[in-house]
């Protein structure tokens, strides 16, 4: 079993060590160069030291990532859900398929490390590649749920800003490209998805593909709607400005509804809390001194 250890822990080191080498082969070719021609020196910012570090990490993960098998079917439904979690760089995909790999082999080690293999080594390695292979996948869709909730809880003050916009006589293309510059630091996630919709339109799409697009893109129903009411209303030529105003009304209703929904949701959860946890409890409390003294009672008369 140490032989077996021994061989994992230097094979993985291996493995990290030629993705190090590779990865790292522009930066070392820079440094010798420079050593050859020595220029003055430059200061690196925060900024620019944080980026790469993040490329530095991506990098390599990407070289994990031809070590599983796809097809581009799966490939494609991958590179939908990273666009909808806010992903968009080419190398994410890469990212994506090397955790898939790099995090098996880390859990492995950290089993391997803490003794957790002693126990039954052939169910806790499979369970470590097991949940090492799913875990990005988990977080990638807690990572999408979380961004469209913000789209959903964003998209009333965007259409209010848009609203304001083409009232004061701004066509719907300046309103877009207006509201993703006012409102990018309120709602970024939104205004980012706005800012694609304007630079689309920009290269010369059409306005209803770059809305479909935009629906497309984020998956969430609300945007969904509001693509479909934009895209009738420039086909029967009806107010813009009402349309938006009547869908942000509708969905300040549908928030309303949602929040007194949980709250009516709430009594029904208590019952299992008040049965499993209070009830118990207050009976100890309460029947719990009387039971004391009729025992003692029993006892006096048995005597």
């Amino acid at each position: 079993m140490g032989l077996v250890i021994f061989t994992f822990c230097v094979i993985f080191l291996l493995i990290v060590s030629g993705g190090l080498l590779l990865f790292y082969r522009e930066e070392m070719l820079q440094r010798i160069s420079e050593a050859i021609n020595p220029q003055q020196p430059k200061q690196k910012s925060l900024k620019s030291t944080l980026q790469q570090t993040g490329a530095s990490i991506g990098g390599v993960l990407g070289h994990f990532e031809n070590v599983l098998p796809k097809s581009e079917a799966e490939v494609s439904v991958v590179t939908t859900r990273l666009q909808r979690a806010g992903y968009r760089d080419a190398s994410a995909i890469k990212v994506f398929y090397g955790s898939k790999v790099l995090v098996p082999l880390l859990l492995c080690l950290l089993a391997l490390i803490t003794g957790l293999v002693r126990f039954s080594p052939f169910f806790v390695i499979t369970l470590c590649l097991g949940l090492g292979f799913l875990m990005p996948d988990f977080w990638l869709g807690r990572r999408i749920t979380s961004r469209q909730a913000k789209l959903r809880k964003g998209l009333p003050d965007v259409l209010d800003l848009l609203v304001i916009c083409i009232e004061a006589g701004l066509s719907l293309d300046q309103a877009t490209a207006r509201t993703s510059v006012e409102l990018k630091y309120a709602q970024p996630e939104l205004c980012d998805e706005l800012s694609i919709v304007v630079l689309e339109q920009r290269a010369g799409r059409p306005r209803a593909d770059a809305w479909k697009h935009l629906a497309d893109r984020t998956g969430v129903d609300c945007v969904r709607n509001l693509v479909s009411m934009l895209v009738q209303a420039e086909a029967f030529g009806t107010s813009v400005a009402k349309t938006l105003r009547v869908h942000s009304d509708t969905l300040r209703t549908q928030r309303v509804q949602a929040v007194e929904e949980a709250a009516a949701k709430t009594t029904i959860k208590l019952i299992f809390p008040l049965v499993f946890f209070i009830f118990p409890s207050l009976f100890v409390v309460v029947l719990g001194p009387a039971i004391i003294s009729i025992m003692e009672s029993f006892k006096i008369f048995s005597q």
